[in-house]
């Protein structure tokens, strides 16, 4: 079975909390399998580290929604800010909103889901 997960990107502004979901996106992604944060989250966060590139992602429409997503993933930047991701874990068919599980750098997001993996070293 996928793991169905939507990619959005958003503007870091005063007042607006990384833990919530934004009134506005400039640009949105969806991700057919693989989705869950050790699989899509760590590749979002390598390729920041790693300025690594990711394959498999399909350019959307901004107002676009899926009923059967399982993650949102926000990744928050701007001019002279340093970039933050989000990610909402969201029942598919039942909640679209769901739970922010995860705020941080891509350093944060590496530390805490690489060593949830199966890989040696």
């Amino acid at each position: 079975m996928s793991t169905r997960a939507q990619v959005r990107f958003a503007t870091r502004e005063d007042g607006v909390s990384f833990s919530e979901h934004p009134d506005k996106i400039h640009a949105q992604f969806y991700v057919h399998s693989d989705g869950y944060p050790e699989g899509l989250g760590l590749d979002i966060a390598m390729s920041y580290v790693n300025y690594g590139t990711i394959s498999g992602w399909e350019i959307e429409h901004v107002q676009d929604r899926h009923a059967d997503l399982e993650y949102i993933y926000y990744i928050w930047s701007d001019y002279d800010k340093e970039t933050w991701i989000s990610i909402f874990e969201v029942k598919p068919f039942i909640d679209f909103h769901g739970e922010c599980i995860f705020v941080g750098k891509p350093g944060k997001l590496i530390n805490k889901y690489k060593l949830n993996t199966n890989e040696d070293g």
